[in-house]
C-alpha cells in the first residue's frame, strides 16, 4: 500500500481549486472562501484514506470513507459546476485507492432516481455508430482491448494516459488514445485510472502502470 499512500499524499498537497484549474474547465473561479472550504473537506477525507491505506484496510472500508467524505459536502451550498468539480476529485481519489465509486458519485450528483433513469436510458439505446476503433493486444493474454470512438471533434486535447484492466485476465495495460475524441465506449476492459499528461510523462505513466501490476499480484 506504500504507493497508494504516496499518491494520496501527492493529492493532499495539490492546490485543488486554483484560478488555473477553474480556467481549464472553462469556468470563473468560485469565491476564495468556498474554494478553501472545498479544499479542507477534500483534504480531511484524503487524510483519513491515508490512515486506512497505512493500515491496509479492505476496499469496503475505503469505500465507506469515500462516501463519508462525499456526504460531508452539503449539495445545496454548491452550484452544478462546483459539484462536478468536487465529483472529479472524488473520482481521482477512488482511482488512487482502486475503489469502484462511480455509482455513488452519480447518485450524489444526480440523485437516485436520475441515476437509475440514466442506467435505463443507456440500456435502451440502440446501436451506436462507431467512427473509429482503437485496438491493442493485452500484454499478458493477447486479448483485443478495443476502444470504440463514437464522435470526434477537432481541438479536443489528448489530456491523459489511461490505465486499463483486461476483462479476460485482469492484467493492467496502458492506453494512449490521442486527441480529438468527443465520446467513446470501451470493449473488453475496465478503466482504472487516468494520468493527466500535464503531470505525467510517458515514462512516469509506465512507472505507475508497473506499480499497479506489482500491488495486484
Amino acid at each position: 500500500m506504500n504507493e497508494i499512500v504516496e499518491e494520496l499524499d501527492r493529492f493532499l498537497r495539490k492546490d485543488k481549486f486554483t484560478v488555473a484549474e477553474w480556467e481549464n474547465r472553462g469556468l470563473n473561479p468560485s469565491s476564495p472562501e468556498l474554494c478553501s472550504k472545498m479544499t479542507n473537506l477534500l483534504n480531511e477525507c484524503c487524510e483519513k484514506l491515508i490512515q486506512h491505506a497505512q493500515e491496509n484496510s479492505p476496499t469496503k472500508v475505503l469505500r465507506k470513507e469515500l462516501r463519508a467524505g462525499l456526504n460531508s459536502f452539503q449539495k445545496s451550498e454548491y452550484d452544478t459546476e462546483e459539484k462536478e468539480f468536487i465529483g472529479d476529485y472524488f473520482l481521482e481519489l477512488s482511482n488512487i485507492t482502486l475503489v469502484d465509486f462511480k455509482d455513488d458519485l452519480n447518485k450524489w450528483l444526480y440523485g437516485s432516481f436520475m441515476n437509475g433513469l440514466l442506467k435505463i436510458t443507456s440500456a435502451l439505446k440502440g446501436p451506436t455508430k462507431i467512427v473509429e476503433t482503437l485496438s491493442q493486444d493485452c500484454t499478458n493474454c493477447g486479448a483485443k482491448l478495443e476502444t470504440f470512438i463514437t464522435k470526434k471533434q477537432e481541438g479536443i486535447p489528448d489530456y491523459a494516459f489511461d490505465i486499463i484492466r483486461c476483462n479476460s485476465c485482469g492484467e493492467y495495460n496502458m492506453l494512449d488514445k490521442g486527441p480529438d475524441i468527443h465520446s467513446l465506449h470501451v470493449g473488453e476492459y475496465e478503466l482504472v485510472e487516468q494520468l493527466p499528461k500535464a503531470e505525467f510523462s510517458k515514462e512516469q505513466a509506465k512507472t505507475r502502470l508497473e506499480q499497479l501490476r506489482h500491488w495486484m499480484k
